[in-house]
């Protein structure tokens, strides 16, 4: 049996860096497994055995509760009080208002690997437009580069950025990798991955791509 105790009446809710963990990479490992499972469900479920198990997809009590204890000492899983229910609405209706949340100046653009902008906030038709076609060459590289700059650099960021005379970010591009779909989301100035926003911008893009 395991030496933890699992704290009874709270509901399993994704951290945003617990977000950003899962998504911002193709590898999959158990941690982000059970994080991307537990972004598709309609409401965020009780904590109990049962539950973590399926979400897990493990039999052991005992490795259940480990692999939930490594995901909160890292900070990617949290327990709340209160049951929360998923993003409503269709993803044409409610990703500009997800996206404006996410960014200190409000300008934020999602798009595919292919370079098709799919929802924005703040930018122009035509920019977002060209800010696609950008993302998806970014991509690109991305994909080819990133094992040498993670293996040779020891570079382990996933975002790209074209930065000022200062080296301050002008605009960011970071990969998203959420089930089999590849996304690029931009953003013009700081980004605000570390609050709630994200997570419920992520927790909806799940529910519509995972296959998990």
């Amino acid at each position: 049996m395991s030496k933890h105790i699992l704290v009874d009446g709270l509901f399993i809710y994704p951290t945003p860096i617990g977000c950003y963990y899962a998504v911002s990479s193709f590898i999959g490992d158990d941690a982000k497994n059970f994080i991307n499972r537990l972004l598709k469900q309609p409401r965020t479920p009780a904590l109990n055995i049962k539950t973590l198990k399926n979400l897990m997809n493990v039999e052991s009590e005992k490795d259940a509760i480990e692999l939930l204890h490594h995901c909160q000492n890292k900070g990617w899983i949290q327990g709340v009080k209160e049951s929360i229910e998923s993003p409503i609405g269709t993803l044409d209706t409610i990703l500009p208002s997800l996206l404006d949340k996410v960014s200190e100046t409000g300008n934020v653009l999602l798009s595919d690997e292919q370079g098709f902008h799919l929802a924005c906030s703040g930018f122009t038709n035509e920019t977002a437009e060209q800010l696609s076609a950008i993302s998806a060459e970014i991509e690109t590289i991305h994909e080819r580069r990133i094992d040498m700059l993670a293996n040779s650099l020891t570079i382990d960021s996933h975002a790209w950025a074209i930065v000022d005379a200062f080296g301050s970010s002008q605009l960011g591009f970071w990969p998203l990798f959420i089930g089999d779909s590849q996304f690029v989301i931009t953003i013009s100035g700081i980004p605000h991955f570390n609050r709630p926003g994200f997570v419920t911008l992520i927790w909806a893009l799940s529910i519509r791509y995972q296959q998990i």
